[in-house]
């Protein structure tokens, strides 16, 4: 079930996991088997649970295994409309948690020599029109509120960066980092395995049924009687995963990897750190092999497959930054469904006595479902509450039918104020120059 994608060409390996036959126990049964469920299943198993977790399809089949692979502080949501929320003082501590996803991230590939995850620092986040004030407030606020230290970049800066007139500045973050996403989850497969934890592919839970304190999760050809239940269901859950299916949207996105451009990829994006504009349905690319891109963008509720068709509207965006790679080719253009929240914060908390949630990580990076799944440890194995921070971020119902319509008509509002703001920005630029 791994489509055709640069992460499936560059895996290391994909062992098999026998599907799930007659009945099984452990402490914990994790549905699942994508980055927050494997990382579930590590945090679980280092505190002494056993483990079973279960997949439709394989490891990292979905979103996991075939993102921007970026790694980066922060959520969704940003940090302004969570201290409206939630107040400064859980801003700050929901903050603290995203740092702490990526140094596990981090520490969990050199700790345990995952192979061809390629970490490599750096990102910039640039905006298409002129907003430097704002963005050095932003750089203050950072380290003044939170601690966290940006380094700002004039439009010069960027310029010799990126060699395109569609940015003007840019905040660029050292603590983050990317790297192949696929070969992560392959790794910590492959830990969990040898450390005792049971995994099952092609084991699609069908129904839970609880009774007296215990669960029983049911498979086609099997079942799992357990303590504890975690739901790490993505943009890929129907409707077995009942309220938790309808608290989030299946939103699309898009990527393309093209020829290798040798050197007129390097004169034309002169770093290694991984870009990111501001805007909401934002591109976001960075260079692969040495001289491969690799760029994501545009966000449907539709999930478009046609690999021609999603080449040509990628290339189109590459080309409206950098028209100088005109003529380029696509070697591999693919699609994946997020779990994306209304409220644009995962869903971490309890669901029921014994039941979990540790979903809907669309557009966060690969930081945050991580961190999500070591609070859901702790709060199963009696150590913490931490996942109280996420309690203003509840089950919101997704809208339901017309969820998909009104979710794309956002999109479209928010993609028509990007519009106007660079325009107006280029204007301005014209009457100086």
């Amino acid at each position: 079930m791994y489509i055709n994608n640069y992460y499936t060409a560059t895996m290391q390996y994909a062992t098999e996991h026998a599907a799930l036959t007659g009945a099984a126990k452990a402490d914990v049964c994790i549905v699942g088997a994508g980055l927050a469920g494997l990382s579930t299943a590590w945090e679980l198993l280092s505190r002494g649970k056993s483990v079973v977790l279960l997949d439709a399809g394989r490891v990292a089949w979905g979103a996991s295994g075939r993102n921007g692979g970026f790694v980066l502080q922060g959520w969704s949501e940003g940090l302004s409309s969570i201290e409206r929320r939630c107040g400064k003082a859980n801003a700050a501590a929901l903050f603290k948690l995203s740092l702490e996803g990526v140094d596990t991230v981090r520490d969990m590939i050199a700790r345990h020599q995952f192979p061809g995850c390629a970490p490599t620092p750096g990102k910039l986040s640039v905006v298409r029109y002129e907003d430097g004030d704002n963005l050095q407030r932003l750089r203050d606020k950072m380290a003044t509120d939170f601690d966290f230290h940006l380094e700002y970049l004039d439009r010069q800066a960027v310029r010799e960066r990126l060699k395109t007139d569609r940015y003007f500045q840019a905040l660029r973050d050292v603590h983050g980092f990317h790297f192949h996403p696929l070969n992560y989850c392959l790794g910590l497969a492959q830990l969990i395995a040898r450390n005792g934890g049971r995994i099952h592919e092609h084991s699609a839970m069908v129904r839970v049924q609880s009774e007296r304190g215990r669960h029983r999760v049911i498979t086609d050809q099997g079942s799992v009687d357990c303590a504890h239940v975690v739901y790490c269901c993505g943009g890929y859950g129907g409707p077995e995963f009942g309220k938790l299916r309808r608290a989030f949207l299946p939103i699309a996105t898009y990527a393309v990897l093209t020829e290798r451009l040798g050197e007129r990829l390097a004169d034309t994006v002169a770093t290694t750190d991984a870009v990111g504009d501001n805007r909401r349905a934002s591109d976001y690319y960075r260079i692969v092999d040495g001289d491969r891109l690799l760029w994501g963008g545009r966000i449907t509720t539709r999930n478009l497959q046609d690999e021609k068709r999603l080449g040509q509207l990628l290339t189109d965006d590459i080309l409206d930054v950098y028209p100088q790679l005109r003529g380029i080719r696509i070697d591999k253009a693919w699609s994946g469904l997020m779990g994306y929240a209304r409220h644009k914060m995962p869903h971490i908390g309890p669901m029921g006595q014994g039941l979990w949630t540790c979903t809907s990580f669309g557009g966060h990076g690969m930081n945050t479902a991580p961190i999500g799944a070591r609070v859901i440890a702790e709060a199963i194995c009696g150590e913490t509450d931490r996942y109280r921070l996420f309690d203003a971020y509840g089950l919101q119902w997704n809208g339901g039918p017309l969820g998909p319509a009104a979710a794309q008509t956002v999109y479209a509002g928010l993609k028509m104020m990007d519009m106007f703001q660079e325009t107006r920005s280029q204007r301005r630029a014209a009457v100086k120059n």
